[in-house]
């Protein structure tokens, strides 16, 4: 397992999906694809090769395009995915917040996946019900948090999940772009919260499309291309790459810089 003071490791992480590039029409067709083996998929990384360590009390900012990598690694991180190849080490309890409404039964009122969320992460129904004033003053949805959250807005959504997921005090919190539904005011008290949550040694991973979050909030940032680390360092140099590399023709391979 990872040391206290560096929760997450990642050492030589791949991850492999096998991409179907043909699908049969009739049962006929598979079956007949089948015995003459032919292949009718490739294999793509979405990772390669990924060493990663960050330590108690960072807020990492992971950057780059749509497809580079950041979600895949965000859960496996949060122990949603198994890699293919490599080691993970997570040190602590991890409150992931990756995909708008992920964890949420859409049949139940807001009210009743505050426990359910709580439950799932361990804690007792006697412990929920004390934090759950605390939740619901967060998320300020109203008289919704007693409506089925089916029926609730994106902003809805996130406004409860933050509300929840950092209520129940995290060792580690995984955000993948779900602040970038609520509105201005809800982002600013969500980040006063990280801020605060940083303050006593958490851990923070933050994927964002917003250069101004990272720049603002990020001790260290990362940037993917194509499942590879090809920066890894000072926010600003991150930044500036994605800045750089927001339309590129071909990537050009970076050195790693040290930290």
């Amino acid at each position: 397992m990872a040391s206290e003071s560096v929760p997450i490791r990642l050492q030589g992480v791949t991850q492999r999906y096998r991409v179907i590039s043909e699908r049969p029409d009739t049962i006929r067709e598979l079956f007949s694809r089948f015995f003459r083996h032919k292949t009718s998929y490739h294999d793509f990384d979405a990772l390669k090769d990924i060493n990663l360590t960050v330590a108690r009390g960072e807020m990492l900012g992971i950057v780059g395009r749509n497809g580079s990598g950041k979600s895949t690694l965000l859960k496996i991180i949060a122990g949603v995915y198994r890699p293919t190849a490599g080691r993970v080490e997570v040190t602590g309890t991890v409150a992931p917040l990756i995909e708008l409404g992920a964890g949420f039964h859409h049949e139940l009122t807001g009210r009743e996946n505050i426990l359910l969320n709580g439950l799932l992460l361990g804690y007792s129904k006697r412990e929920m019900l004390g934090r759950q004033d605390r939740i619901i003053e967060f998320a300020d949805i109203g008289d919704f948090i007693d409506a089925p959250v089916k029926q609730y807005s994106s902003g809805m959504y996130t406004r409860l999940a933050f509300a929840v997921a950092t209520e129940v005090d995290p060792d580690i919190l995984v955000v993948d772009e779900i602040l970038a539904v609520g509105d201005m005011p809800f982002q600013a008290k969500c980040f006063e919260k990280l801020k605060r949550f940083r303050a006593a040694g958490k851990t923070i991973l933050l994927v964002t499309h917003s250069m101004d979050q990272v720049l603002k909030f990020c001790d260290r940032a990362v940037y993917l291309e194509r499942g590879q680390f090809l920066f890894d360092g000072e926010p600003e140099q991150a930044v500036q790459l994605y800045r750089d590399r927001a339309t590129p023709e071909e990537p050009v391979l970076i050195e790693v810089a040290s930290r």
